[in-house]
């Protein structure tokens, strides 16, 4: 065995046993048998009476650092601290999780576009950070057959310990946030009053990584 491939089995097992000592031991691992700018395969953490619905993350995203700009030479210092990023997301505990159903897109949009964002930044020479949205076109168009949602938002996970948020692996520190799939009216607000605007609503309710296909917007909800 290379030495380049030991240290590649010593990062997939870090992610594995962080994953499983912060949400819950991996269940069921999707394996990405053709990639496209880097190989992102997905754990999978079943329910159980502590957290009643199932997680995926990605595995594979923080192979390679993504280009984070300089915008401020004072930020110099956190560059480092923010290349590397793993993705997850959570889906209701009878959310079908089988090859079978995956032939139906409508099953299927959540983990497609979960690896479509851990690619997009070694795709596109850039960086997914807390914050960023992610429209799917212009204009916006729904993630996947009969859903609402055209786009994302990389946040924090909300629903999980705060430990899960960080893993350092040697000389890498890797960041896991979460998608949350959001409504081109709550991207738009985004664009027109900033990030603290949408997260100010998305917070007041309760909002959170665990995906629910009919969640109104939040821009259109009560206040």
């Amino acid at each position: 065995m290379s030495h380049e491939a030991a240290d590649d089995i010593d990062y997939v097992d870090a992610i594995v046993q962080h994953i499983a000592g912060h949400i819950g031991p991996v269940t069921n691992v999707f394996q990405e048998i053709k990639s496209d700018a880097v190989r992102v395969d997905l754990l999978v953490v079943a329910p159980d009476e502590a957290r009643p619905f199932a997680t995926l993350v990605t595995c594979g995203m923080s192979e390679f650092p993504m280009r984070v700009p300089l915008e401020n030479p004072d930020d110099l210092a956190l560059i480092p601290e923010l290349r590397y990023a793993e993705l997850l997301l959570a889906l209701p505990p009878d959310w079908p999780l089988t090859p079978e159903a995956f032939r139906d897109e409508s099953k299927y949009w959540p983990l497609r576009w979960l690896k479509m964002l851990a690619r997009l930044p070694h795709q596109m020479d850039g960086w997914l950070g807390i914050g960023h949205t992610v429209p799917n076109g212009d204009p916006p168009r729904p993630l996947g057959p009969g859903i609402s949602f055209s786009g994302w938002l990389i946040d924090e996970p909300v629903l999980l310990p705060r430990e899960v948020q960080k893993l350092r692996v040697g000389d890498r520190t890797i960041n896991f946030y979460t998608a949350v799939p959001l409504h081109e009216a709550e991207m738009d607000l985004k664009l027109r009053e900033g990030g603290g605007a949408l997260a100010r609503l998305l917070d007041r309710d309760k909002v959170s990584e665990l995906i629910d296909v009919n969640r109104p917007s939040v821009v259109d909800g009560p206040t």
